[in-house]
């Protein structure tokens, strides 16, 4: 098979630096290991402004946060005309903005929690709360979402600065080390029930994976620190309800525009009805990491996984997407899937 000139973009300025580098490393490997010959960019030492993009194939971004999946370095490639793996700039931008993510999925109507947006000071959207002077609509409000309630930053990742919140009485102080972390916080409906993620390749589905942290939570310290934390494919789920999880992940994608890998994060509730909480356009891509896990479970190695990730963003968008519409999806899921 070809090989290519590879650049892997990886650390760059944003607070998941340090996991975003293991992810990079660990391309590198992969894609070197498969014959390619690859290059690691990391943006917070080379002014990406001076790089002389023509000199690569194709980019794998495997940049997290800030510059790497809100659409600000997709953007720079596009106009650079090199391809490059994962979402365009303006999916990308969606999916990073949580509240502006909630939104396209209410529109085509996907479930997501209910929420309220929180600022610290008056916001020129009166739709967000301010800290300073609305508390009393803040707590009006979060009452009539009920208790328990996830704050959370409205653009982060790796639940950094995302808290459970089971009493009232703690809610301020979780909104205030949010704020830590962005100028926006979300507190969203808790919905009670199991933790469920489903990686995508363009917008065919790998394995479900459930999420079981020791704690009940899955936070930064479940994903990272916690050897406790499970992964489980083989679950007792109804293949029905096994069947819309996939399908509500396949849409939320589809109403983002996502493409190559993508990595969406659900909850089923107590009734079995899933919700989404969020797209990951750039998730974790160490061998460790969920979406190489989901991989494996098809019988895909990471260097196999890092490959495809590759030539599939050297297709035209509708060479990639031309099959996703197809009538035997449900079909191929049940069959390939769910097997």
């Amino acid at each position: 098979m070809e090989r290519y000139r590879v650049v892997v973009l990886a650390g760059g300025p944003s607070l998941e630096r340090e996991i975003s580098l293991k992810s990079g490393e660990a391309v590198v490997a992969a894609l070197s290991k498969s014959g390619h010959e690859v290059s690691l960019l990391d943006p917070s030492e080379t002014a990406v402004e001076s790089v002389s993009w023509s000199k690569w194939d194709v980019a794998f971004i495997a940049l997290h946060g800030t510059f790497g999946e809100d659409g600000q370095i997709q953007k720079v490639l596009e106009q650079a005309g090199l391809p490059f793996t994962g979402s365009g700039s303006v999916s990308s931008k969606h999916a990073f903005d949580k509240r502006a993510a909630k939104q396209i999925f209410r529109t085509n109507y996907i479930s997501t929690p209910e929420y309220l947006a929180v600022s610290r000071k008056v916001h020129h959207d009166h739709t967000v709360f301010s800290l300073d002077d609305r508390h009393s609509e803040i707590f009006s409000v979060v009452e009539r979402l009920g208790m328990p309630v996830v704050v959370k930053p409205n653009a982060q990742g790796s639940s950094l600065g995302v808290t459970w919140v089971d009493s009232i009485d703690n809610l301020l102080g979780a909104i205030e080390q949010s704020l830590q972390f962005d100028d926006l916080v979300l507190v969203e409906r808790a919905i009670q029930g199991t933790e469920w993620t489903v990686a995508f390749m363009d917008h065919k589905p790998l394995p479900a994976i459930q999420v079981k942290p020791a704690d009940g939570f899955f936070d930064y310290r479940s994903k990272y620190d916690d050897d406790q934390t499970l992964y489980l494919f083989d679950h007792d789920l109804p293949l029905a309800v096994q069947y819309n999880l996939y399908e509500t992940a396949q849409r939320a994608c589809r109403a983002l525009g996502t493409r190559g890998i993508s990595r969406v994060d659900l909850r089923l509730d107590l009734a079995d009805e899933p919700w989404v909480l969020e797209v990951n356009t750039v998730p974790g891509m160490t061998d460790h990491s969920l979406v190489p896990k989901a991989a494996a479970r098809l019988g895909m190695s990471f260097e196999e996984l890092c490959d495809l990730a590759i030539r599939r963003a050297l297709l035209h968008p509708s060479e990639a997407m031309a099959d996703d519409h197809h009538e035997d999806w449900k079909t191929e899921l049940l069959g390939e899937v769910l097997s």
